[in-house]
C-alpha cells in the first residue's frame, strides 16, 4: 500500500490541478519563504513524499548538487519529473519507511544528506512495518535525526470550519494544540481531525500557516526546520 495513502493519489492530484493556481497559492508561497531560510550546507537532499512538487520550486532545489525522492506514487514520480524537467531526480525504494525502524534505516542510507518532508508527517503512515505506534515512530525520527539537517511542513489539524483569522504565527517553541487553533479560530465549537504530529522538537521555534486544500477544508499547517552549521 503507498506510503501517502488515503492522501495522495489520483484524487490529490486533481485537487492539485483544480486549486494549486487559486486556493492553494498563498500556503504555497508559505512554504516557498520557509525553504528560502532554510540553508542547509549539505549537497545531497533527501525529498520525502513531495507528491508532484506542487508546493516546491527550482530555486530551492538548485541549491543541492543530488537530490534523492521517496515518493511511493508512481503517477507523482512523473508528474515531479515532467515539472522540474531540468533536474535528474533519483527515485528510490520508500516501502521501508513506515516500518517501525524506518527513521533509524532514513538517517543510516543517507549519512550526509539534509532532509525534507513534505507534508508528509501529518499523513497516516502505510506500508510495511505500518501497525506500529505512531508517537514511537515520530519519537524515533527526532532521535534518529539529532544533529542532522532536516525540515518538515505537515498537517496538524483539518476541520471544515473556515479560520477567523488567515494569518502567519511564529512560536519560540511549541504549544498545546488548543492553543495553536485559539490563534487561529476564534470562539464556538470546532470540530476537528487531530493530525497526531503536534510536539515534535519542543524546545524549537516554529511557523504556522492556513491551507484551503478544497472549498470547506482547512488545514493548520506547521513548519520545523534544523540548520545546522
Amino acid at each position: 500500500m503507498p506510503l501517502l495513502h488515503p492522501s495522495g493519489g489520483l484524487f490529490y492530484h486533481l485537487r492539485a490541478w483544480r486549486w494549486q493556481a487559486t486556493r492553494w497559492r498563498p500556503f504555497h508561497s508559505d512554504v516557498a519563504r520557509w525553504l528560502d531560510a532554510w540553508q542547509p550546507a549539505n549537497a545531497q537532499l533527501v525529498l520525502i513524499g513531495p507528491s508532484g512538487g506542487y508546493a516546491l520550486n527550482a530555486r530551492f532545489l538548485a541549491r543541492f548538487q543530488r537530490i534523492t525522492v521517496l515518493e511511493p506514487d508512481a503517477l507523482a514520480r512523473h508528474l515531479l519529473g515532467k515539472r522540474f524537467s531540468d533536474f535528474e531526480f533519483e527515485f528510490a525504494d520508500s516501502s521501508w519507511l513506515a516500518h517501525s525502524v524506518g527513521p533509524a534505516m532514513l538517517a543510516q542510507r543517507y549519512p550526509d544528506a539534509a532532509f525534507l518532508f513534505c507534508n508528509l508527517l501529518g499523513q497516516k503512515l502505510t506500508g510495511q512495518g505500518a501497525e506500529h505506534d505512531r508517537q514511537v515512530w515520530l519519537g524515533g525520527l527526532q532521535t534518529a535525526l539529532q544533529g542532522r539537517n532536516w525540515a518538515s511542513w505537515h498537517d496538524l489539524a483539518s476541520t471544515a470550519r473556515r479560520p477567523s483569522r488567515f494569518v502567519q504565527l511564529s512560536l519560540p517553541q511549541s504549544e498545546p494544540l488548543d492553543d495553536l487553533l485559539a490563534h487561529f479560530w476564534l470562539g464556538g465549537e470546532l470540530e476537528i481531525h487531530d493530525h497526531e504530529c503536534a510536539g515534535m522538537l519542543p524546545q524549537s521555534p516554529r511557523q504556522y500557516t492556513l491551507w484551503q486544500l478544497a472549498p470547506g477544508r482547512f488545514h493548520l499547517v506547521e513548519w520545523l526546520q534544523t540548520s545546522l552549521v
